[in-house]
């Protein structure tokens, strides 16, 4: 899952300490271990960043689409984009939630990988059609999946893409980068199991989705 990524974002990563930034701040050291980029990023233009929080918790209420499908379209849209952060941070929320880690490492090569159902191509090829400029959605492919999810998911799925694509070219445009979050899924699986056995903690939940939640 390797993506070309800029050198260095382009622009401060030390904003003004706001009250606004500093309890984005303090909530993503919290549920994430670190501050998130991106917050760092928007929070130049304050109102920009309160607009994006607050569409990440309306975000966070969908819920016709499974997440496994929600995941692997954000994925392969990142992946179009080129969006390393998106992919970096993706594959962490997922791998938190406990999706298979070979569904969400092949998804730059879906097509040559045995790992997904006819479904999950299906949604993969979707979310790239739709992150093609201009869009290559045909009709064979979007009744398919509107005769297997229905068409609320359908909907669900179109709009989760969309979001995506406001996500992955807005970070990308600003040169940001992966943070590393995947690295901290790569743990052996009998030191997961032991870990998983003694305590679980709760993962980031649908709203990490996007960025910070607070």
């Amino acid at each position: 899952m390797q993506l070309e990524v800029a050198a260095m974002a382009r622009v401060s990563l030390s904003p003004p300490r706001t009250r606004l930034f500093r309890l984005v701040e303090w909530y993503s050291r919290r549920v994430y271990g670190k501050v998130l980029d991106p917050a760092r990023a928007l929070a130049h233009n304050p109102r920009v960043l309160w607009s994006d929080l607050r569409f990440e918790q309306s975000l966070a209420k969908w819920n016709r689409l499974d997440p496994d499908l929600k995941a692997l379209a954000e994925m392969a849209s990142a992946a179009a984009i080129g969006c390393s952060w998106c992919m970096d941070f993706g594959y962490w929320v997922a791998r938190e939630r406990g999706m298979a880690p070979e569904k969400l490492h092949d998804v730059p090569a879906w097509r040559d990988s045995d790992a997904y159902t006819p479904l999950e191509r299906d949604v993969l090829a979707y979310a790239e059609a739709m992150t093609a400029t201009p869009p290559t959605v045909d009709d064979d492919l979007a009744a398919r999946l509107r005769d297997r999810l229905g068409e609320p998911a359908l909907v669900e799925l179109t709009a989760v893409v969309a979001v995506e694509n406001l996500r992955s070219r807005m970070n990308s445009a600003l040169g940001l980068t992966s943070q590393g979050f995947k690295d901290s899924c790569e743990v052996p699986e009998s030191a997961r199991a032991t870990d998983n056995a003694s305590t679980r903690h709760p993962g980031p939940g649908t709203a990490a989705q996007g960025r910070v939640s607070p």
